[in-house]
């Protein structure tokens, strides 16, 4: 079995889908994993051809379900898009953090006893 198709059972598809696993770090206490957002563009950003590469944002640490009595940190970096047209720098967003918190939704989920 492949490294991305374990990680497939533990992470979400919208972590193991846009983001590449760049480093690991085990404690005593915590696993830690280092995230970039893979280079994909919108198809709309692709058939518009002025769309690049810019860098990544800080990195953004987000707590996930605890794996066998460890706390659980995703240290990610979302990558950084410009449009040589206008100028404009932005992100794609994806829902990785349930808002307000520092937690993926599905652990908030699991917290607050929801299907």
């Amino acid at each position: 079995m492949k490294q991305w198709q374990v990680l497939k059972t533990i992470f979400p598809d919208i972590i193991t889908e846009n983001f590449e696993f760049m480093d690991f770090k085990e404690s005593g206490t915590q696993l830690d994993y280092w995230l970039d957002e893979r280079g994909y563009q919108s198809r709309e950003d692709y058939k518009k051809g002025t769309v690049r590469e810019y860098g990544f944002t800080e990195e953004r640490i987000i707590q996930d379900f605890p794996i066998r009595g460890k706390a659980v940190y995703l240290h990610v970096r979302r990558r950084k898009w410009r449009d040589t047209e206008d100028g404009s720098i932005f992100t794609y967003d994806y829902e990785l953090a349930e808002g307000g918190t520092r937690l993926t939704p599905e652990f908030v989920a699991f917290l607050k006893g929801e299907d």
